[in-house]
Protein backbone atom coordinates (compact mmCIF):
# COMPACT_ATOMS: atom_id res chain seq x y z
CA UNK A 1 0.00 0.00 0.00
CA UNK A 2 1.19 3.50 -0.84
CA UNK A 3 1.54 5.75 2.21
CA UNK A 4 -0.47 8.77 1.05
CA UNK A 5 0.39 10.74 4.18
CA UNK A 6 4.10 10.34 3.53
CA UNK A 7 3.61 11.26 -0.15
CA UNK A 8 1.75 14.43 0.83
CA UNK A 9 4.53 15.31 3.27
CA UNK A 10 7.09 14.98 0.48
CA UNK A 11 4.96 17.17 -1.81
CA UNK A 12 4.72 19.79 0.94
CA UNK A 13 8.49 19.70 1.47
CA UNK A 14 9.14 20.07 -2.27
CA UNK A 15 6.74 23.02 -2.44
CA UNK A 16 8.32 24.66 0.59
CA UNK A 17 11.78 24.37 -0.95
CA UNK A 18 10.59 26.24 -4.04
CA UNK A 19 8.64 28.70 -1.88
CA UNK A 20 11.88 29.56 -0.06
CA UNK A 21 13.48 30.47 -3.40
CA UNK A 22 10.77 32.83 -4.61
CA UNK A 23 9.39 34.37 -1.40
CA UNK A 24 12.40 36.71 -0.79
CA UNK A 25 12.48 37.98 -4.39
CA UNK A 26 11.75 41.65 -5.02
CA UNK A 27 8.85 42.28 -7.44
CA UNK A 28 11.24 42.73 -10.36
CA UNK A 29 12.80 39.35 -9.63
CA UNK A 30 9.54 37.61 -10.47
CA UNK A 31 9.91 38.89 -14.03
CA UNK A 32 13.22 37.11 -14.53
CA UNK A 33 13.06 34.73 -17.54
CA UNK A 34 13.48 30.99 -16.96
CA UNK A 35 14.81 28.37 -19.39
CA UNK A 36 11.23 27.69 -20.57
CA UNK A 37 10.76 30.08 -23.51
CA UNK A 38 8.43 32.95 -22.60
CA UNK A 39 7.99 31.80 -19.00
CA UNK A 40 9.12 34.11 -16.22
CA UNK A 41 9.44 33.02 -12.59
CA UNK A 42 5.96 34.44 -12.00
CA UNK A 43 4.63 32.39 -14.90
CA UNK A 44 6.16 29.23 -13.43
CA UNK A 45 4.47 29.79 -10.06
CA UNK A 46 1.18 30.74 -11.74
CA UNK A 47 1.33 27.49 -13.68
CA UNK A 48 1.77 25.49 -10.49
CA UNK A 49 -1.04 27.41 -8.79
CA UNK A 50 -3.39 26.80 -11.73
CA UNK A 51 -2.52 23.10 -11.96
CA UNK A 52 -3.05 22.67 -8.21
CA UNK A 53 -6.44 24.32 -8.66
CA UNK A 54 -7.60 22.02 -11.45
CA UNK A 55 -6.23 19.02 -9.53
CA UNK A 56 -8.33 20.07 -6.56
CA UNK A 57 -11.36 20.26 -8.85
CA UNK A 58 -10.58 16.74 -10.07
CA UNK A 59 -10.48 15.53 -6.46
CA UNK A 60 -13.63 17.32 -5.29
CA UNK A 61 -15.87 18.16 -8.26
CA UNK A 62 -15.43 16.09 -11.43
CA UNK A 63 -18.10 18.04 -13.30
CA UNK A 64 -16.34 21.33 -12.59
CA UNK A 65 -13.05 19.80 -13.73
CA UNK A 66 -14.54 18.63 -17.04
CA UNK A 67 -16.19 22.03 -17.48
CA UNK A 68 -12.81 23.72 -17.08
CA UNK A 69 -11.41 21.50 -19.84
CA UNK A 70 -14.24 22.06 -22.32
CA UNK A 71 -14.33 25.80 -21.61
CA UNK A 72 -10.93 26.24 -23.26
CA UNK A 73 -11.49 27.64 -26.78
CA UNK A 74 -8.06 26.48 -27.99
CA UNK A 75 -6.91 23.17 -26.44
CA UNK A 76 -3.34 23.82 -27.55
CA UNK A 77 -3.36 26.88 -25.29
CA UNK A 78 -4.76 25.08 -22.24
CA UNK A 79 -1.58 25.19 -20.16
CA UNK A 80 -0.55 28.71 -21.16
CA UNK A 81 -4.04 30.14 -20.72
CA UNK A 82 -4.33 28.44 -17.35
CA UNK A 83 -1.09 29.96 -16.11
CA UNK A 84 -1.99 33.39 -17.45
CA UNK A 85 -5.35 33.27 -15.69
CA UNK A 86 -3.55 32.87 -12.36
CA UNK A 87 -0.96 35.60 -12.86
CA UNK A 88 -1.12 38.34 -10.23
CA UNK A 89 1.25 40.73 -8.42
CA UNK A 90 3.92 38.69 -6.61
CA UNK A 91 2.46 38.90 -3.10
CA UNK A 92 -1.00 37.92 -4.30
CA UNK A 93 0.35 35.16 -6.53
CA UNK A 94 2.43 33.70 -3.71
CA UNK A 95 -0.58 33.74 -1.38
CA UNK A 96 -2.75 32.13 -4.06
CA UNK A 97 -0.22 29.35 -4.65
CA UNK A 98 0.14 28.67 -0.92
CA UNK A 99 -3.60 28.54 -0.34
CA UNK A 100 -4.19 26.39 -3.40
CA UNK A 101 -1.58 23.77 -2.60
CA UNK A 102 -2.90 23.54 0.98
CA UNK A 103 -6.45 23.05 -0.30
CA UNK A 104 -5.27 20.42 -2.78
CA UNK A 105 -3.45 18.48 -0.07
CA UNK A 106 -6.58 18.42 2.07
CA UNK A 107 -8.70 17.30 -0.88
CA UNK A 108 -6.33 14.48 -1.82
CA UNK A 109 -6.01 13.34 1.78
CA UNK A 110 -9.79 13.00 1.94
CA UNK A 111 -10.20 11.24 -1.43
CA UNK A 112 -11.06 7.51 -1.23
CA UNK A 113 -7.94 5.43 -1.84
CA UNK A 114 -9.41 3.36 -4.65
CA UNK A 115 -11.06 6.25 -6.47
CA UNK A 116 -9.85 7.30 -9.92
CA UNK A 117 -9.73 11.06 -10.25
CA UNK A 118 -10.33 12.53 -13.71
CA UNK A 119 -7.31 14.03 -15.43
CA UNK A 120 -6.07 14.93 -18.88
CA UNK A 121 -6.17 11.75 -20.92
CA UNK A 122 -6.46 9.28 -18.04
CA UNK A 123 -7.80 8.75 -14.53
CA UNK A 124 -5.41 8.95 -11.60
CA UNK A 125 -5.47 7.57 -8.08
CA UNK A 126 -4.94 10.09 -5.26
CA UNK A 127 -1.41 8.74 -4.77
CA UNK A 128 -0.62 9.10 -8.47
CA UNK A 129 -1.96 12.63 -8.42
CA UNK A 130 0.30 13.54 -5.50
CA UNK A 131 3.30 12.01 -7.29
CA UNK A 132 2.50 13.96 -10.45
CA UNK A 133 2.21 17.19 -8.49
CA UNK A 134 5.53 16.51 -6.79
CA UNK A 135 7.16 15.86 -10.17
CA UNK A 136 5.81 19.10 -11.60
CA UNK A 137 6.77 21.11 -8.53
CA UNK A 138 10.31 19.77 -8.67
CA UNK A 139 10.64 20.29 -12.43
CA UNK A 140 9.33 23.85 -12.44
CA UNK A 141 11.39 24.50 -9.35
CA UNK A 142 14.41 23.48 -11.39
CA UNK A 143 13.52 26.13 -13.96
CA UNK A 144 13.27 28.75 -11.22
CA UNK A 145 16.57 27.64 -9.70
CA UNK A 146 18.25 27.85 -13.11
CA UNK A 147 16.88 31.37 -13.59
CA UNK A 148 18.31 32.39 -10.21
CA UNK A 149 21.64 30.63 -10.74
CA UNK A 150 20.97 28.36 -7.76
CA UNK A 151 22.13 24.73 -7.55
CA UNK A 152 19.67 22.78 -5.41
CA UNK A 153 20.80 19.80 -3.35
CA UNK A 154 19.04 16.62 -4.56
CA UNK A 155 16.95 14.78 -1.98
CA UNK A 156 15.40 11.36 -1.63
CA UNK A 157 12.14 12.87 -2.91
CA UNK A 158 13.58 12.42 -6.38
CA UNK A 159 12.73 8.73 -6.11
CA UNK A 160 9.08 9.65 -6.79
CA UNK A 161 10.11 11.52 -9.94
CA UNK A 162 12.34 8.67 -11.09
CA UNK A 163 9.60 6.11 -10.54
CA UNK A 164 7.10 8.20 -12.49
CA UNK A 165 9.65 8.63 -15.25
CA UNK A 166 10.03 4.87 -15.50
CA UNK A 167 6.28 4.23 -15.42
CA UNK A 168 5.68 6.67 -18.30
CA UNK A 169 8.00 4.88 -20.74
CA UNK A 170 5.08 3.71 -22.89
CA UNK A 171 3.42 7.12 -22.83
CA UNK A 172 6.70 8.74 -23.92
CA UNK A 173 6.81 6.67 -27.10
CA UNK A 174 3.09 7.07 -27.81
CA UNK A 175 3.17 10.84 -27.28
CA UNK A 176 5.84 11.08 -29.98
CA UNK A 177 3.85 8.93 -32.39
CA UNK A 178 6.13 5.91 -32.01
CA UNK A 179 5.19 2.31 -31.40
CA UNK A 180 5.20 1.42 -27.72
CA UNK A 181 8.00 -1.13 -27.20
CA UNK A 182 7.20 -4.57 -25.88
CA UNK A 183 10.74 -5.18 -24.62
CA UNK A 184 11.25 -4.35 -20.92
CA UNK A 185 13.80 -1.80 -19.76
CA UNK A 186 15.76 -1.93 -16.53
CA UNK A 187 16.63 1.37 -14.83
CA UNK A 188 19.42 1.46 -12.24
CA UNK A 189 20.24 4.93 -10.93
CA UNK A 190 22.32 6.19 -8.03
CA UNK A 191 20.29 8.13 -5.47
CA UNK A 192 21.64 11.25 -3.77
CA UNK A 193 22.38 9.31 -0.58
CA UNK A 194 24.48 6.71 -2.37
CA UNK A 195 21.82 4.00 -2.60
CA UNK A 196 20.72 2.45 -5.91
CA UNK A 197 17.16 2.81 -7.16
CA UNK A 198 16.01 0.08 -9.52
CA UNK A 199 12.94 -0.20 -11.72
CA UNK A 200 12.07 -2.94 -14.19
CA UNK A 201 13.11 -6.58 -14.45
CA UNK A 202 16.70 -7.38 -13.49
CA UNK A 203 17.21 -9.56 -16.57
CA UNK A 204 16.15 -6.96 -19.15
CA UNK A 205 18.63 -6.56 -22.00
CA UNK A 206 17.80 -2.88 -22.40
CA UNK A 207 19.09 -0.77 -19.52
CA UNK A 208 19.52 2.82 -18.39
CA UNK A 209 22.12 3.62 -15.73
CA UNK A 210 23.56 6.76 -14.18
CA UNK A 211 22.79 9.35 -11.49
CA UNK A 212 19.18 9.58 -10.34
CA UNK A 213 19.30 13.36 -10.64
CA UNK A 214 20.28 13.09 -14.29
CA UNK A 215 17.48 10.59 -14.97
CA UNK A 216 14.96 12.95 -13.37
CA UNK A 217 16.27 15.90 -15.35
CA UNK A 218 15.87 13.83 -18.51
CA UNK A 219 12.33 12.54 -17.94
CA UNK A 220 11.12 16.03 -17.00
CA UNK A 221 12.91 17.40 -20.08
CA UNK A 222 14.97 19.87 -18.05
CA UNK A 223 18.25 18.80 -19.69
CA UNK A 224 19.23 17.26 -23.00
CA UNK A 225 20.62 13.75 -22.81
CA UNK A 226 23.92 15.01 -24.25
CA UNK A 227 24.48 16.96 -21.04
CA UNK A 228 23.75 14.06 -18.69
CA UNK A 229 25.77 11.10 -17.42
CA UNK A 230 23.20 8.51 -18.45
CA UNK A 231 24.16 5.33 -20.28
CA UNK A 232 21.62 3.54 -22.48
CA UNK A 233 22.25 -0.09 -23.38
CA UNK A 234 20.07 -1.56 -26.11
CA UNK A 235 17.98 0.06 -28.88
CA UNK A 236 14.81 0.56 -26.83
CA UNK A 237 16.66 2.24 -23.97
CA UNK A 238 18.58 4.42 -26.41
CA UNK A 239 15.44 5.57 -28.21
CA UNK A 240 13.68 6.17 -24.91
CA UNK A 241 16.28 8.73 -23.86
CA UNK A 242 15.32 10.77 -26.92
CA UNK A 243 11.59 10.88 -26.14
CA UNK A 244 11.26 10.41 -22.37
CA UNK A 245 8.67 12.58 -20.63
CA UNK A 246 7.12 12.00 -17.23
CA UNK A 247 4.31 14.50 -17.81
CA UNK A 248 0.97 14.03 -19.53
CA UNK A 249 -0.06 15.62 -22.81
CA UNK A 250 1.61 16.11 -26.19
CA UNK A 251 5.36 15.75 -26.68
CA UNK A 252 7.39 18.42 -24.97
CA UNK A 253 9.95 20.46 -26.84
CA UNK A 254 12.76 19.49 -24.49
CA UNK A 255 15.97 21.49 -24.13
CA UNK A 256 18.83 22.01 -26.53
CA UNK A 257 22.27 20.65 -25.62
CA UNK A 258 24.47 23.11 -23.74
CA UNK A 259 26.90 23.22 -26.67
CA UNK A 260 24.14 24.37 -29.02
CA UNK A 261 23.07 27.08 -26.57
CA UNK A 262 26.65 28.30 -26.28
CA UNK A 263 27.02 28.52 -30.05
CA UNK A 264 23.76 30.46 -30.34
CA UNK A 265 24.93 32.93 -27.70
CA UNK A 266 28.18 33.73 -29.55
Amino acid sequence: MVDLTALLADLAAESEQLDALVAPLPPAGWNRPTPAPGWTIAYQIAHLAWTDHVAQLAATDAEAFYASVTATPDPSRLVDDGAESFLAPPAALLARWRAGRSALAAALAAAPAGEKLPWYGTGMSPASMVTARLMETWAHGEDVADALGVRRTPTGRLRHVAHLGFRTLGHSFAAHGRAVPTEPVRVEVAGPDGDTWTFGPAGAADRVTGPALDFCLLVTQRRHRADLALIATGPVADEWLDVAQAFAGPPGGGREPAAARSEAAT
